[in-house]
């Protein structure tokens, strides 16, 4: 009885790795809430703090306007699409600049309708995710530092850059607008972890239990 307890509690422990392995990939995408200026954004990120630097075209805050965040583009892989309707519209090319409140182990960038533009970041990335969206199809046409992309048609989708990153940088091409919002990999919560280490005393129990057993 007691080793069909220890198989039970391992299972459990086991499942809950599982669970938290998955939710580590989920993204939390920003709460942009005010635009105190004509080149100035911000917003949140959970309890992080995110300032946005540069030209805008428009901005879309609170969950306000038209979801250009459609599925498609944002969706493949193991990334969720953004959720709202926030966005950071861009027609003007020039350096443009993100701020965080704190060092961030994980950034995505989520884009859309990003026509024809060349960007150029200050980190390298990766490609998590591209195709249809809002207008028309594209893809990333990544260069060969994988630091930047000419846009391939109307590109929607995601980018992963790592960290840590206090500071993210880039420039992009003059174009009709396209737009953007940020994310950060999310880790599981207190209430996540503490389950999990219930998990682990369980498994341990057992263990005990089984060695006296066998003694």
């Amino acid at each position: 009885m007691k080793i069909v307890k220890f198989a039970t509690s391992l299972a459990v422990a086991g499942t809950m790795l599982a669970a938290t392995a998955a939710g580590a990939v989920t993204v939390q995408w920003a709460t942009l809430t005010s635009q105190p200026d004509a080149t100035t954004v911000v917003g949140n990120i959970g309890a992080v703090g995110v300032t946005y630097s540069g030209a805008i075209s428009f901005t879309q805050l609170n969950n306000a306007g038209t979801d250009y965040w459609v599925d498609g583009g944002y969706t493949q892989s193991l990334v969720n699409r953004p959720l709202g309707t926030d966005v950071i519209a861009l027609n003007a090319g020039g350096v443009k600049t993100l701020t965080f409140s704190q060092p961030v182990s994980t950034v995505y960038l989520a884009f859309t309708s990003w026509n024809g533009n060349v960007v150029q970041f200050d980190h390298a990335f990766s490609v998590v995710s591209q195709g249809c969206g809002y207008w028309g199809c594209g893809a990333f046409n990544v260069n060969g530092t994988s630091d930047g992309f000419g846009g391939n048609g109307e590109v929607h989708g995601v980018l992963k850059f790592s960290g840590p990153i206090t500071s993210l940088s880039f420039t992009d091409t003059n174009e009709n607008w396209h737009g953007f919002t940020i994310g950060l990999g999310t880790v599981p919560d207190t209430a996540t972890w503490m389950t999990m280490i219930a998990g682990f005393g369980l498994v341990g129990i057992g263990m005990r239990r089984r060695r006296t057993l066998a003694v």
